[in-house]
């Protein structure tokens, strides 16, 4: 086994290249896991990744080795003592097994994690053994909040509709009076990094008004932010509803039929979270009750019916992740009324580039025997 401690590069640096060596090339010997397989990466581990103390990871690691799930976490040998999660969720990683094994991970803490943290008491170990690891937060505050706001506006003024009617030289035919984003209440589920970026962004229309539920008051909020006691009375307060919550347990499917029921009739939802926290057959059968269809074709194109939105239970939904990406159900495609982004929250090169530092901080501040600033909640307990 190698003596030479080793930092292993675990999935894509794209734009922290010199980063890499100038901030740790000095503390350990650089390794890049090249593995193109689960199996093979076994094996390297007891080889050429052998002697590494701390890994970054990146979600594309997950293409040659798939996801950090019990497996792995069963086969991560015991020099592994941090490891850095480069990501806005850590939905990837089975923390549970992480922490049974005395293992903690990283994440980046832009979903508010607080608001829905629950670990039962028997999975806290001490921490004498375990393995501790950083996250990025707010590194992608900005990149998802303007994704959100990108599908409010789209979603409230119809622009999505609009642009596939003016590429196929069908100009207005059929769009319905829109609205401003200042006629409409904005409710954000879970106001962390992305969702206080996203009212402060919003407020610049400003909106009608700007309500949020956590499962405690923020500390700090501003004043024109409006604190809700529950999620039925957010929604029943809210013209446009964007959540941004973990994925956790406790989160999945947490949006379905009876929460939907729960929202003023002819509400806008935003995803920008994760796909699994809503039930997506109640999402659709949701958006059915506003379908747009087809009643005409004639010389000057299509017309498309919209039902009121005094009747709908969602007039539109604006989507940026799914639960099986990449694959976007079949269903949503047909609804005129629904812009779909194919994940693009943290598609920029100043987010990426963020993100990619603040773990390589981490690491850094690891592997120089100080307490690094960024630790999930459930690995709280192991830096006191």
């Amino acid at each position: 086994m190698s003596s030479t401690r080793k930092v292993m590069i675990c999935g894509d640096i794209v734009w922290a290249h010199n980063e890499v060596r100038g901030m740790l090339g000095d503390l350990a010997e650089i390794v890049r896991m090249d593995s193109p397989s689960r199996e093979a990466f076994y094996e390297d581990l007891k080889g050429k990744y052998a002697g590494t103390v701390v890994i970054y990871r990146h979600n594309s690691s997950s293409l040659r080795i798939g996801e950090f799930d019990e497996d792995i976490i069963a086969h991560l040998p015991e020099s592994i003592k941090f490891i850095g999660h480069n990501g806005a969720g850590y939905d990837q990683i089975d923390v549970h097994a992480c922490i049974k094994k005395g293992l903690c991970y990283s994440m980046p803490l832009v979903h508010d994690t607080s608001v829905y943290l629950t670990i039962p008491s028997s999975f806290i170990l001490s921490g004498e053994s375990g393995i501790t690891v950083s996250n990025t937060p707010g590194a992608v505050d900005d990149g998802t909040a303007t994704t959100a706001l990108y599908l409010l506006i789209s979603t409230a003024r119809q622009y999505s509709i609009a642009e596939r009617q003016a590429r196929s030289g069908l100009w207005k035919n059929g769009l319905k009076p829109a609205h401003d984003p200042s006629a409409l209440t904005l409710g954000i589920l879970g106001l962390g990094g992305i969702g206080m970026t996203l009212a402060k962004y919003a407020h610049g229309f400003p909106m009608k008004a700007t309500y949020y539920y956590s499962r405690n008051p923020v500390k700090d909020c501003p004043d024109w932010i409006e604190y809700c006691h529950s999620m039925e009375e957010l929604f029943s307060k809210s013209d446009v509803i964007s959540l941004h919550v973990p994925l956790k347990p406790e989160t999945t499917g947490m949006i379905g039929a009876k929460e939907f029921a729960m929202m003023k009739k002819g509400a806008i939802l935003i995803n920008t979270a994760r796909g699994k926290v809503l039930d997506e057959e109640a999402l659709i059968e949701a958006l059915k009750s506003g379908q747009v269809t087809l009643v005409e074709l004639n010389v000057s194109g299509i017309r498309w019916k919209l039902t009121p939105s005094s009747f709908l239970q969602l007039s539109a939904a604006g989507l940026d992740v799914y639960p099986d990406e990449p694959n976007i159900n079949p269903a949503l495609l047909d609804f005129m009324n629904v812009t779909l982004l194919p994940h693009m929250g943290t598609e920029t090169q100043e987010s990426q580039k963020i993100m990619e530092i603040r773990a390589l901080e981490n690491l850094r501040v690891y592997l120089t025997g100080g307490t690094p600033r960024d630790i999930i909640p459930e690995c709280q307990h192991m830096t006191k």
